[in-house]
């Protein structure tokens, strides 16, 4: 005698099924899971295509409008903040270029800055080398630009080898 049999006899003994209440909770279940996945479905159309509005009750289309309120809203604040961070970038670099031209210097690409005052700069250089015998330690580098820029090259761990 099987299992499914002993299983019968006792539901035909006492005149209940012992699966209809675990079906019933399973039924139940499933078509909580399919009304969910509906209506994801729908709102992923509405967040990524757009289409099927036609087929949207009014709560949800006030939901969608409350929803493209809120990012106007949010839009619009980063684009004034993106402008005023503009604004600030912009004057902060006219300061710099006024300093710059308060202090005399100017931007020589090949050396970098350099003082505008003429020769009373390569005296003011030597006394801020420690006078005459300090100007022999004083070194000018130049940039030629037919070398490749090594500026902001990374070596990661996996270039560095041992052995």
């Amino acid at each position: 005698m099987s299992i499914k049999t002993i299983f019968d006899r006792y539901q035909q003994a006492i005149g209940t099924s012992l699966w209809n209440e675990q079906y019933e909770n399973m039924q139940r279940t499933l078509s909580h899971l399919k009304d969910i996945n509906r209506n994801l479905r729908t709102e992923i159309r509405w967040q990524r295509m757009g289409e099927d509005l036609d087929s949207l009750e009014f709560d949800d289309l006030r939901v969608l409008e409350q929803n493209v309120d809120v990012a106007l809203k949010e839009y619009h604040v980063i684009s004034t903040q993106t402008e005023t961070y503009k604004k600030k970038v912009k004057h902060s670099y006219e300061a710099y270029k006024n300093l710059q031209q308060e202090l005399g210097l100017r931007e020589d690409p090949a050396f970098g800055y350099v003082d505008n005052t003429g020769a009373a700069g390569w005296d003011g250089a030597v006394a801020l080398a420690g006078g005459g015998g300090g100007a022999s330690d004083m070194y000018a580098f130049r940039v030629v630009p037919s070398q490749p820029n090594l500026h902001g090259v990374a070596y990661g761990s996996h270039d560095l080898r041992l052995g």
